[in-house]
């Protein structure tokens, strides 16, 4: 069906000489196909060429809006609804497609304003009326969204979600009774409801201590999404409650599997690891939480006392050094550098904190019992999304030892129309890393949205030459040959090349041309010689050096990963601290690169690659100028785009992340909107 539809639209664009010409009803009538069969990508395509033809049209801007809804492209969604309300202020979908953006992006009082305008098309709308209440709730307007509720139950008596969504808003005022009388009514209606499930379980677990009904409910809410990993972290706090240590574990180690980026069950898989004097993992389990936040004091305290106990007293000061400059008020941090000190036979400085620490007990303890007359509930059982991390005073209640644990779905679902799951690309496991280096091949990977090669002069310039025994391409994949035949052809390139390269004067496109033999069969360091014999005979030989630094890359990559455990010290894609070796291969690809920039100053191409490796190096601000020199000189570099969010994202600046990787998910970058959704996470 994709082929076809990508068929026809081919077809469509050839048959005119202009994009002014094409049949646009046709592109959008075939772009809406793949929108109802929810390929979003796909259909995004399609809708850009109808735009780009006729952008006076609103009804392309509201379909593209609704592909990005469902891509979780929030911000791109609310800016192409608001071009097609332009466009056409009578269109009560982009009303709401709006909304449903503005809710997601936070900003409720703007989705609501939109809402009442479909609402005042559209009176009993489903969809926009829950919505609508959702969005009163979420500015706590919470009469107001009891009313909507109201009208929508009486208009849909027999829909589950805005039970659901009523009994959510009876919990925020307090009516626990009426909330699980409503938590019932929807698993009645529907009895594969994961977030009856999962909530009427928090209530069970914070209104009740019930741990036993909860974990009733945990366990069906897995049945029926057996794949979350939270829900796993979740019932392992409640196993450990009811004394399953082992269930407990397992669970943690089930939802590591599914999410091993969760730094929830690494933290509680450690506590429970320390408990039992398992040292040695319980810290690889804290290290790894500082992994992704080096400042979770909770992982830096419990380390500091693992250290203590395995008599590695330096560690052990480290850490804890770093807790009690983060909380000077905490006298726990003090007693245990107390102990540590005293264990090193430091006296003076063990009894300073001896006296710190006592001295903060006392106060604790007096504020404790003001607390409780004045009935402050405990902390322990908040889960960690409505526990405020950052606040010293609940850090210390907890001791830095509590369980945590992962909000279950409170915040219902908005609902849209065409909202699935199924094309979703963004909930697909793609792995969230740099887009590669773009490079020279034979064979390339294509896929339905760039169905064509990236274009390079210089390569065209080479395979008009026909020197070559095969057609250079320009591409981002690293495609293996898939028959043996292929590798036959080119070991018997590599001897035709043998056969006459001695003999005969050779020429600097007989080394290339030997070398990129070499690449496709990976044998690097043939290939390496060859390109340099290639500069060596032509020193202006632009695609040699880029060659070349990809051949060096490759190459480093390859050694890199075949050392040894203890020699590998950093992860895959850091070259951050690498052995002296990689450093001084870095620099030798990054001087290629720099040679050709110098040969060729407007292939956007290389300053891609020189800002992956830079990234790759931990030199992020360089790397953010490159990929803005790339999107300058090719505005519609989709993987610029994408590395430059990525960066973005990985400094904390959100706003401007998201807007990069949106713009190269307009442009086809698959991974996309799967960084989007994790990082809105």
């Amino acid at each position: 069906m994709i082929r076809q539809l990508l068929i026809s639209l081919s077809l469509l664009l050839t048959t005119f000489s202009s994009f002014g010409q094409i049949n646009t009803d046709q592109v959008l009538q075939v772009g809406r196909n793949a929108l109802y069969f929810e390929d979003y990508m796909l259909s995004i395509q399609y809708f850009n060429q109808v735009i780009q033809a006729k952008p006076y049209l609103a009804q392309p801007y509201l379909y593209r809006a609704i592909a990005k809804l469902n891509l979780d492209d929030y911000k791109g969604a609310s800016e192409d609804a608001t071009l097609a309300i332009e466009r056409n202020p009578f269109i009560a979908d982009a009303y709401e497609v709006r909304g449903v953006a503005y809710q997601n992006l936070e900003k409720p009082q703007l989705a609501i304003a939109d809402y009442d305008a479909a609402l005042a098309q559209l009176p009993d709308n489903r969809s926009i009326l829950f919505n609508k209440a959702i969005a009163l709730e979420d500015i706590k307007d919470y009469d107001g969204a009891a009313e909507s509720y109201a009208k929508l139950l009486k208009a849909h008596p027999n829909f589950d979600n805005a039970y659901l969504g009523r009994a959510r808003l009876y919990l925020q005022t307090g009516d626990t009774v009426a909330a699980l009388a409503d938590l019932d009514k929807v698993i009645a209606l529907n009895p594969n409801s994961v977030n009856a499930y999962v909530i009427r379980a928090d209530v069970a677990i914070k209104r009740e201590e019930d741990f036993n009904r909860a974990l009733s409910d945990m366990n069906e809410a897995i049945k029926l999404q057996p794949h979350y990993a939270g829900f796993f972290v979740n019932r392992a706090f409640l196993r450990y409650k009811l004394d399953d240590y082992f269930g407990a574990m397992a669970d943690y180690d089930y939802a590591i599997s599914l999410d091993p980026m969760s730094p929830v069950a690494y933290f509680n898989r450690g506590l429970l690891r320390a408990e039992v004097s398992d040292r040695d993992r319980a810290i690889a389990d804290f290290t790894k939480v500082l992994t992704f936040d080096p400042d979770d004091y909770r992982s830096l305290f419990n380390r500091a006392i693992l250290y203590e106990q395995n008599r590695d007293y330096r560690k052990a000061i480290t850490d804890i050094d770093k807790v009690v400059e983060a909380f000077p008020d905490f006298d726990g941090a003090y007693f245990t550098r107390f102990r540590i000190y005293d264990e090193m036979g430091d006296k003076r400085n063990a009894e300073k904190d001896y006296n710190k620490a006592l001295a903060l007990s006392k106060a604790a303890r007096a504020n404790k019992e003001v607390s409780k007359n004045e009935g402050e509930i405990d902390d322990t059982q908040k889960s960690e999304s409505e526990t405020d991390d950052s606040s010293p005073d609940k850090l210390i209640s907890q001791r830095f030892s509590t369980l945590l644990t992962i909000e279950n779905s409170h915040d219902v679902d908005r609902e849209f129309n065409n909202k699935s799951i199924r094309g979703r690309v963004q909930d697909r496991d793609i792995a969230v890393q740099l887009r590669p280096m773009f490079r020279l091949a034979y064979y390339v990977t294509t896929n339905q949205l760039k169905e064509t090669p990236y274009y390079i002069k210089e390569v065209d310039d080479i395979n008009a030459t026909r020197s070559l025994r095969f057609i250079l391409q320009v591409t981002e994949d690293d495609s293996p040959m898939e028959d043996e035949a292929s590798v036959a052809r080119h070991f018997q390139s590599i001897e035709y090349y043998n056969s006459y390269i001695p003999t005969l004067q050779p020429r600097a496109i007989d080394y290339f041309g030997r070398a990129m033999d070499f690449m496709t069969i990976r044998n690097y360091e043939g290939a390496i010689q060859d390109f340099t014999n290639a500069v060596e005979l032509k020193p202006d030989f632009e695609m040699a050096y880029l060659m070349r630094a990809i051949a060096r890359y490759q190459q480093m990559i390859f050694e890199r990963d075949n050392q040894s455990a203890k020699e590998l010290s950093n992860t895959k894609q850091d070259f951050g601290s690498a052995n002296t070796r990689i450093r001084n291969t870095i620099k030798e690809i990054i001087n290629d690169f720099d040679k050709v920039i110098e040969l060729s100053p407007r292939n956007p191409f290389v300053y891609f690659n020189k800002g992956v490796i830079l990234a790759e190096a931990g030199d992020n601000t360089s790397a953010l100028s490159l990929f803005s020199k790339a999107v300058e000189l090719k505005p519609d570099f989709g993987e610029a785009y994408y590395n430059r969010g990525y960066i973005y994202m990985q400094l904390g600046q959100r706003q401007k992340g998201a807007d990069d990787l949106s713009k190269a998910g307009e442009l086809g970058v698959l991974p996309s909107y799967n960084l989007l959704k994790r990082m809105n996470r």
